[in-house]
């Protein structure tokens, strides 16, 4: 009996140490396991969005250089562009980010981290945010001088219809948002997954064709209309004071300097007007009201005369309107008598204009102007009219109201007719003008002009032609070209949209 237990004993001495000895080494299996674990970023470790767990610093700063370094896809309509990071300056903080990592591995202690380990109560590691930078300036660089010239599309001007007054359509074109850029591809730059970045485009209108060209097109328009006379051109964009300023006769570009001298015609009445506005005050007699708008709307030289007699002077009242042009530095305009048949010359007038040797249109003696100085007159009234501003208020003071600058814009409208600048414009467009001609005893016409201020939805400008033959200008023909120039004008100020 007593060798039967001793042997018992000794069998469960044997399998108690047999299980001591297996817990043991399951025991140090796992805590070599764990020493290993614990030598690499513990699992579900998410650096940058990008998963390192179960990776050593090394192989966690390759898979982050990996999935960083990726190009971003740029797509400029159906264009694709891959842009290396190292373009702009892409830098990853590995440093700051695996030292943030490694932190979460030494915040227990390694026996409470083994002993969680075996219980299977390993916590989840808190993410590390991306740590990087880049540089704006380069990105910035790198849109405008790589991106830009190579994929934007200018728009196009429009251009004029050969052998016409009008004009094709200019083409729209597409250029890179940059600011709108930088933001979208500095998000992607940051991402791990959404690494494309469809490029923000702006439409961009066609430009207007260059305001100098314009002068090109309505020398071809004198030129197709086979006019063989002078042609003289004054153009003034009053929104950007460009001026277009031409004398033109069969092909050949005479000098504007000085201007070509022509009869004043009626068109003489906008000094008149303006001279007569300098004296009347705010409450004018009905009568001279009466007067004005004879003057103005039915181009009446009756009126005119009373005017410059009742209100001006009853003798010298043309030499007042002269004196009161060259206040305001029309050396070229001037009045030297009355309109009335017989009435006496009380000045030969000596101008830079009617002193030229190399063209003579034949100038009225009586009264004589050119394109520049009723250009000139007429924006000084605008502008008086619009703002208070311009040449008359600056030199006239309170003589001169912008209010009264607008009653003259209003008789100016008030002129209606049909034909030479008018005629050029669709209907309904305003035009404030003063038109005339001269003819001789015999009906024959050899002055024609016109000189308004246009107002368009492309904008406001102003217009005065004077055309001149030494034998003669047909009606039709001429004012017909007329009216071609001002449609020229005004299809440029409004193009038509692609």
């Amino acid at each position: 009996m007593r060798t039967t237990k001793r042997r018992g004993s000794s069998f469960l001495t044997w399998i108690s140490l047999l299980f001591f000895l297996a817990a043991l080494v399951l025991t140090v299996l796992q805590l070599v396991r764990y020493s290993r674990i614990r030598a690499n970023f513990p699992d579900g470790l998410v650096i940058a969005g990008v998963p390192v767990g179960g990776l050593d610093r090394q192989a966690a700063a390759e898979r982050l250089l990996e999935v960083y370094a990726t190009p971003v896809e740029l797509r400029y309509s159906d264009a694709v562009i891959h842009l290396s990071p190292a373009v702009v300056g892409f830098e990853l903080d590995m440093e700051s980010m695996l030292a943030a990592a490694d932190l979460q591995r030494v915040e227990q202690s390694f026996w409470s981290g083994f002993w969680d380990y075996l219980l299977g109560r390993q916590p989840r590691p808190d993410p590390v945010p991306l740590r990087a930078s880049y540089s704006e300036e380069r990105l910035r660089a790198y849109l405008t001088r790589e991106i830009m010239p190579r994929y934007d599309q200018p728009a196009t001007s429009a251009r004029p219809a050969v052998g016409t007054v009008n004009f094709l359509p200019g083409t729209p074109g597409t250029a890179l948002n940059v600011d709108e850029a930088v933001g979208l591809i500095e998000n992607a730059l940051f991402s791990t997954s959404q690494r494309s970045v469809d490029l923000p485009l702006v439409r961009t209108a066609p430009p207007r064709l260059p305001f100098n060209n314009l002068a090109v097109l309505l020398q071809q328009t004198i030129d197709l209309s086979g006019f063989e006379g002078l042609a003289s051109v004054y153009l003034l964009d009053l929104q950007t004071a460009q001026e277009i300023h031409f004398a033109y006769r069969q092909g050949e570009y005479l000098s504007v300097q000085p201007d070509v001298a022509f009869s004043g015609t009626s068109i003489i009445k906008i000094p008149i007007m303006v001279s007569i506005f300098k004296r009347i005050g705010e409450n004018p007699d009905p009568e001279i009201i009466k007067l004005l708008e004879e003057m103005i709307e039915l181009s009446g030289n009756d009126p005119a005369d009373w005017l410059m007699q009742r209100v001006i002077d009853p003798n010298l009242g043309p030499l007042e309107v002269t004196e009161d042009m060259r206040q305001l530095g029309l050396e070229n305009t001037f009045m030297a008598g009355y309109f009335y048949f017989g009435a006496p010359l009380l000045v030969a007038f000596e101008t830079p204009a009617n002193q030229r040797l190399d063209i003579n249109t034949d100038p009225d003696l009586y009264s004589q102007t050119t394109t520049s100085d009723i250009g000139m007159l007429l924006a000084d009234i605008y502008q008086c009219a619009q703002n208070g501003g311009g040449a008359l208020i600056a030199v006239w003071g309170e003589a001169i109201t912008q209010q009264e600058c607008q009653s003259m814009i209003t008789y100016l409208i008030r002129n209606k007719l049909p034909v030479l600048l008018t005629a050029g414009l669709p209907e309904g467009t305003q035009i404030a003008h003063k038109h005339g001609w001269i003819t001789d005893g015999t009906g024959v016409i050899r002055t024609m002009g016109d000189a308004g201020i246009i107002y368009t939805p492309g904008g406001n400008y102003v217009m005065v032609v004077f055309l001149y033959d030494p034998v003669q200008l047909i009606w039709e023909e001429a004012s017909g070209l007329i009216a071609r120039l001002s449609q020229s004008v005004y299809n440029y100020y409004n193009l038509p949209q692609p």
